[in-house]
C-alpha cells in the first residue's frame, strides 16, 4: 500500500516532545499517559460529522472528477440525491456475516534466529539530514522515512517474506495488529479482530477508531500530498466498526492480491492528531507521533544536521509475538550524518560504523577488497545475498514538460546515445545486468517483446536529425537551425552515481550530445524531482514485493498535471505540473489513462497482464524512461560482532536491514577490539548466500 515508496502511517513518539510526562521507568520504556486507561478514544464531533456525511464515489466517478470530465457541483447533486453509499459505517458484532472463515497465519514459520540477542547500540549513517519527520506531505518521501515507517511500523498483517505460495486471495500473511482475519472475496471485504493488547508507543490502546480515523486523515487536503489523497479516496469503498476491536474494510475490486490490499493497512493515532487543519504541515514538521513501531525517538536524541537516535521501546506490546520476537534487536540505533559515502566507508573501516552497504562496485572490489587487513584479519565480514524481488527501477526518467526533451525523436536519440553496456562491463565488472523496463521482476506481467535500446551512434544521429539537430559545431555538439546546442541537464540525487554518469556523459559526446551533470544531495535532489524542475534524472524507485506492477502513480495524467485535459479530451493549454507525485516524466496520455483505469479496476489476471504489456509498449514508444541496470544481490560488510541468521536474510529483502534480523554480540565486540589491539587475527569470512538466486541457472 504505497506509491513505491511503501506507504502508510505514523512518525514516532510524541511523548518525547511533550516534556511533561514524568520520568521513564527505564531507558527506552515509555510511561503510560492519562489517555492510556484502556478506554477507547472517542471520535471528535467534527470528524464524526465528516464520517456521517462522507460517501464513496466509486472508481469511475472519482476518476472522472479528478480528470475534469465532470464537475464537483455535478457530484454534489448526485450525492445529495443519495446515489452513492456511505464510506463509514457503525454496526454491532451481530451484523457480522455468519459464514466467515477466520485465519491467523500462525502456521507459518517464524522469522529471524532464536539465537538473536537484545541489546547494544548500532551505529549507522545517512548522507543527509531529513527535511521533516512527517511521513506524509511535502518532503516526507526521503530515505529516513524507512526508520520511521517502511521498515518499522506494524500493519494489520504482513506478507511472509519467505513463502512463495499464493492462495486464492494472494500471498500468505502473518499477524501484526490483527489477531485474526477473514477474507470474503465475493464481498470484496476483509474482516479483522484487532489484537486486544495492541497499544501505541505512548501506551494508548489501538482500537477500531484509529482505523476509521486513518481514512479521514489521508483523505484530507491539509496533507498537501496528492498521492495519499487519491489512493484513500479511490481504493476504499467502506470501513465498518463493529466494536472497539472488530472492523471490516471493503475495496472496490477483488483483485488477485486481495489479501495484500486489505492487510497492508497501518493506522494513525486518533488521540494524537485529532481534527486536521491548514497548519498540519508546519505543526508536525519536527514532531513525532505515537507509533506502532518497536522504536521511539526522544527529543534529546535529535541533533539537527548531525544525528538522530532511535531507542527500542522495552514496553512494546508485541515484543514476544511470533514473527516479531527475533527482530528489532538493538537497544539503540544511532544514525549519524556523513555526507560523503567514501568518508562513511572510512568510518566503517575504523569501527565507527557497525555495518555498511557494499553494493557499489568500487567499494566491494577496490576500497574494501578481500585482502584488506580488516577483511583478511577476520575483523570485518563480507556477504553477498541474492534476493528474489521486483527490481528497483534504476534508469533515466525524462520530463516531457521541460524544453527540448518534449520532442519524442530527441528522447529516442538519447536512448541510443547512452552507453550502458560500457557501464556494466567496465564500471560494474559484470556484476550488473541490463534492465529492459521499469516493470522488471514481475514475471508474466513483463512484456517479453521489449528490449532496452542499445548504444548506437548512427541511430542516435538519425533521431537527432529528425528532431532538427543535424550539424555539429566546433565543439562537436549538434546544433539546430537556430543555433541551439543539443545540451541536456541530467540530475541525480546520488553522489555515488558520479562515475556511472561520467561514463555516459563522455560516451554521449560521440553522438553529439552535451550532458550537463547536476549531482545533488539526496534531499535537494528529490526536492527538485518533486517540483518537476528536472529535464532528465537518474534515480531508482523502490518497488514493493507485490504481485503485479503499478502504473497509476507513474503514468496517469492526474499525477502529472493539475488538469491535463479539457472535458472534450483536448490538451488543457493552461495546465500546470503537479508537484509531489511520482509522475516525474510529466506523462499524460488519454489512452494510457483509460488503460490504467481498466487495469486498476480489473479482477482478471489475464486482462491485467494484457493491459500491462500494452502500457509498457506505449511507454517504450514514447521513450520517457531509459532503463539502466539490475543488481540481483545485496552486498554488505559488518564487523564480526554483528550476527546474522543462518540463512542471512529473507527471500524478498530489498535491503539488508528491511526486516532487522541482525543483532549485536557485545562480548564479541569487546573481544574483537581487544584482539585487534594485540594483533590477534581471525579466519576471514566472505560468504555468498544464493539460495534465492533466480539467475544462477540462467545460461
Amino acid at each position: 500500500m504505497n506509491p513505491d515508496l511503501r506507504l502508510l502511517t505514523s512518525l514516532l513518539a510524541a511523548l518525547a516532545l511533550s516534556g511533561g510526562c514524568g520520568p521513564k521507568s527505564e531507558e527506552g520504556a515509555i510511561p503510560s499517559t492519562s489517555a492510556a486507561s484502556g478506554d477507547p478514544v472517542e471520535i471528535p464531533e467534527e470528524i464524526l460529522q465528516y464520517m456521517q456525511a462522507k460517501v464513496y464515489l466509486g472508481p469511475d466517478v472519482f476518476q472522472d472528477l479528478e480528470a475534469g470530465r465532470i464537475t464537483q457541483e455535478e457530484v454534489d447533486e448526485r450525492a445529495a440525491a443519495g446515489e452513492f453509499p456511505t464510506l463509514f459505517r457503525f454496526a454491532t458484532t451481530e451484523d457480522l456475516p455468519s459464514d466467515l472463515s477466520w485465519e491467523n497465519g500462525m502456521d507459518l514459520p517464524d522469522l529471524g534466529s532464536p539465537d538473536a540477542k537484545k541489546g547494544g547500540t548500532l551505529y549507522d549513517y545517512i548522507r543527509d539530514f531529513p527535511r521533516t519527520l512527517r511521513t506524509a506531505g511535502p518532503d516526507a518521501s526521503t530515505y529516513f522515512r524507512a526508520y520511521l515507517l517502511d521498515h518499522m511500523a506494524l500493519s494489520l498483517g504482513s506478507r511472509h517474506p519467505n513463502i512463495r505460495e499464493i492462495s486464492e486471495n494472494g500471498f500468505r500473511y502473518y499477524p501484526e495488529l490483527a489477531k485474526e482475519w477473514a477474507i470474503d472475496r465475493e464481498r470484496k471485504t476483509g474482516y479483522f479482530r484487532l489484537h486486544p493488547d495492541a497499544t501505541w508507543s505512548d501506551g494508548v490502546p489501538i482500537t477500531a477508531n484509529d482505523f476509521l480515523y486513518t481514512l479521514y486523515f489521508f483523505q484530507s487536503e491539509h496533507l498537501q500530498d496528492p498521492w495519499y489523497i487519491n489512493y484513500f479516496n479511490r481504493n476504499f469503498a467502506n470501513i465498518t466498526k463493529y466494536d472497539d476491536h472488530t472492523i471490516s474494510i471493503s475495496i472496490p475490486e477483488a483483485k488477485p492480491d486481495l489479501t495484500t490490499r486489505l492487510l497492508d493497512f497501518t493506522p494513525l493515532p486518533l488521540h494524537y492528531y485529532g481534527v486536521l487543519d491548514e497548519n498540519f504541515v508546519d505543526t508536525y514538521q519536527w514532531k513525532f507521533a505515537p507509533t506502532t513501531s518497536p522504536y521511539v525517538i526522544h527529543e534529546k536524541d535529535i541533533n539537527k544536521g548531525r544525528f538522530i537516535r532511535l531507542t527500542r521501546n522495552k514496553n512494546w506490546w508485541a515484543r514476544e509475538n511470533k514473527f516479531l520476537r527475533n527482530r528489532f534487536n538493538f537497544d539503540v540505533i544511532h544514525i549519524g550524518v556523513i555526507r560523503e559515502i567514501d568518508k562513511a566507508l572510512e568510518a566503517f573501516i575504523k569501527g565507527e560504523l557497525d555495518i555498511f552497504s557494499l553494493n557499489l562496485t568500487p567499494h566491494w572490489h577496490d576500497k574494501l577488497p578481500d585482502d584488506h587487513e580488516v577483511v583478511a584479519g577476520g575483523y570485518i565480514h563480507k556477504y553477498t545475498f541474492y534476493n528474489d524481488i521486483p527490481r528497483p527501477s534504476y534508469g533515466i526518467w525524462i520530463n516531457m514538460a521541460q524544453p527540448m526533451v518534449e520532442d519524442r525523436n530527441l528522447r529516442i536519440g538519447l536512448h541510443y546515445a547512452f552507453n550502458w553496456k560500457k557501464v556494466i562491463e567496465e564500471y560494474s565488472r559484470g556484476d550488473l545486468v541490463r534492465m529492459n523496463s521499469n516493470s522488471e521482476g514481475f514475471g508474466s506481467f513483463v512484456n517479453p517483446r521489449i528490449r532496452a535500446r542499445e548504444f548506437n551512434v548512427e541511430k542516435a544521429l538519425q533521431h537527432f536529425a529528425e528532431a532538427g539537430f543535424k550539424q555539429r559545431n566546433e565543439k562537436g555538439i549538434l546544433v539546430d537551425d537556430q543555433g541551439r546546442e543539443l545540451s541536456i541537464t541530467l540530475t541525480s540525487p546520488y553522489h555515488t552515481a558520479m562515475d556511472i554518469l561520467t561514463i555516459l556523459q563522455e560516451e554521449a559526446r560521440r553522438a553529439g550530445v552535451e550532458i550537463n551533470l547536476d549531482i545533488l544531495d539526496l534531499t535537494a535532489g528529490f526536492k527538485k524531482l518533486d517540483e518537476k524542475k528536472h529535464q532528465m534524472v537518474f534515480v531508482g524507485f523502490g518497488t514493493s514485493p507485490e504481485m503485479y506492477p503499478r502504473y497509476f502513480e507513474y503514468y496517469h495524467s492526474t499525477q502529472a498535471y493539475d488538469r491535463a485535459f479539457l472535458p472534450d479530451g483536448s490538451v488543457n493549454p493552461d495546465r500546470k505540473t503537479k508537484p509531489d507525485t511520482n509522475n516525474i516524466q510529466s506523462f499524460a496520455d488519454p489512452e494510457v489513462d483509460r488503460l490504467i483505469e481498466r487495469y486498476r479496476g480489473s479482477e482478471d489476471v489475464e486482462e491485467m497482464r494484457e493491459i500491462a504489456h500494452r502500457i509498457q509498449q506505449i511507454v517504450y514508444q514514447r521513450g520517457t524512461f531509459m532503463p539502466a541496470y539490475v543488481r540481483p544481490f545485496l552486498r554488505v560488510g559488518s564487523w564480526r560482532w554483528i550476527k546474522w541468521p543462518q540463512d542471512f536474510n529473507v527471500r524478498i529483502a530489498d535491503q539488508y536491514q528491511t526486516y532487522y534480523l541482525h543483532w549485536m554480540d557485545e562480548e564479541e565486540k569487546q573481544a574483537t577490539r581487544s584482539a585487534r589491539r594485540s594483533g590477534e587475527t581471525f579466519p576471514p569470512v566472505i560468504e555468498v548466500f544464493d539460495q534465492y538466486n533466480i539467475y544462477k541457472d540462467t545460461p
